[in-house]
């Protein structure tokens, strides 16, 4: 396969700089060649926070359909949540995963091990054992609740030089809430989801960082007294970085409709919040966006928001919707978003810069359809959503894995 690049834009050391040649090096395609024309050439996105389902829920998703999902999106390297079955909690269950993405993944992936057993919070995982096959240790899905479960935790992580990404969630102050406690909440009688069952964890998890030493990364945070507090920790000195999800930037609770694809974990929240977390992303208190692609079948996601599972996919819009939304209105710039897709989560889970890219049309627009999804999941609050930017190719290891044939 042989691409050309005409008057395009390539990301370089920080900013896009005009350019144009040819590669005739591109390998796994019979099409002859390509011509892109005014598009732009980026880094390939890194998402440290992914859902792939397998082992254990094939019917939601799989290796193959999510990393082909993630190509779609120009993502080359993803890390895989460790909420399967068998939980990758030993070497001998962590290599069941492992063998299925050597056999079927299209993209890089880099599995978590899980914190604890079963992640049930209960007794530690093999970490001495799991450290040289897992990119860091994550409950995700499930706070640790136990102060000093989390303390062994972290000690074990800093003698193996492991990262400990957290799920923070309080469960006793869920209440059986699932969205938001805030007006749409109260007017419309849904159980709501207090700001505190977040926030208060990340406090509690600071506090034995700082104690500590270890490298602790915090997911999908989604409150303003969550930036906050991050924001307050990193001025100290500590080892934290923090992610949030598209959704949470560009959408508040006002928003919501009593549907499925409205519902994930933690949940959409006010306007302030909203308002609060892209002020963290301009600040560099929120180092970078991940999607919590979190697949699931659509008879789980039909069931309202009061019996919905939690979760929405991500992975094939993220880019788009940012896009559209934070840079051609002008709140970030796209070098920025590109930092925090692609630059700041590989530099902070030790991958080297990549040679990966792929390239976007920005001036190309359409309206999401979920049914043109390569990813198994459809349950997405950006159905019919106009956005701007398609993906026309992802190159992995020289390889094209996704091909816009539109």
């Amino acid at each position: 396969m042989k691409a050309y690049f005409e008057n395009c834009f390539k990301y370089d050391n920080g900013s896009f700089v005009k350019t144009s040649f040819p590669v005739d090096t591109i390998q796994g395609s019979d099409a002859v060649d390509f011509t892109f024309n005014n598009c732009f050439i980026f880094p390939a996105f890194c998402d440290v926070h992914v859902h792939l389902r397998e082992p254990g829920f094939f019917y939601k998703e799989t290796i193959a359909t999510g990393t082909a999902a993630c190509a779609r999106g120009g993502y080359t390297d993803v890390f895989s949540m460790p909420n399967l079955k068998p939980v990758p909690d030993s070497v001998e269950n962590m290599m069941i995963q492992r063998d299925i993405i050597e056999r079927d993944a299209v993209i890089n992936v880099h599995p978590y091990a899980s914190i604890t057993v079963g992640q049930n919070g209960e007794v530690l995982s093999d970490f001495e054992g799991l450290a040289p096959i897992c990119s860091g240790f994550s409950d995700d899905g499930r706070g640790v609740q136990n102060e000093d479960m989390m303390r062994d935790a972290m000690i074990k992580a800093k003698e193996l030089d492991k990262i400990i990404v957290a799920h923070c969630e309080d469960n006793s102050l869920l209440f059986g809430g699932y969205i938001h406690d805030g007006e749409y909440a109260k007017a419309n009688g849904h159980k709501g989801i207090c700001s505190e069952s977040e926030w208060k964890p990340i406090a509690r998890d600071l506090k034995l960082v700082e104690e500590i030493g270890c490298k602790y990364h915090v997911c999908h945070i989604s409150t303003k007294e969550s930036v906050q507090i991050i924001r307050e920790a990193k001025a100290r000195g500590v080892d934290v970085t923090c992610e949030t999800g598209p959704h949470y930037l560009v959408m508040n609770d006002s928003m919501l409709k009593d549907e499925g694809r409205f519902k994930m974990n933690p949940p959409i929240r006010s306007e302030e919040d909203r308002l609060a977390l892209i002020e963290g992303i301009k600040d560099g208190t929120i180092d970078m966006i991940a999607t919590d692609h979190a697949p699931h079948s659509s008879e789980e996601k039909s069931k309202g928001l009061a019996g919905s599972m939690m979760g929405i996919v991500g992975i094939e819009t993220a880019f788009p919707i940012l896009y559209t939304k934070l840079v051609k209105e002008g709140i970030i710039s796209l070098e920025k978003l590109i930092e925090l897709m692609s630059v700041n989560p590989r530099k902070r889970f030790g991958l080297p810069e990549t040679e990966d890219y792929c390239v976007y049309d920005l001036e190309k627009a359409y309206r999401i359809d979920p049914d043109e999804f390569l990813s198994k999941g459809r349950s997405t609050p950006f159905e019919n959503e106009l956005v701007y930017g398609k993906c026309e190719l992802t190159v992995c290891g020289g390889k094209a894995v996704w091909i816009c044939k539109e």
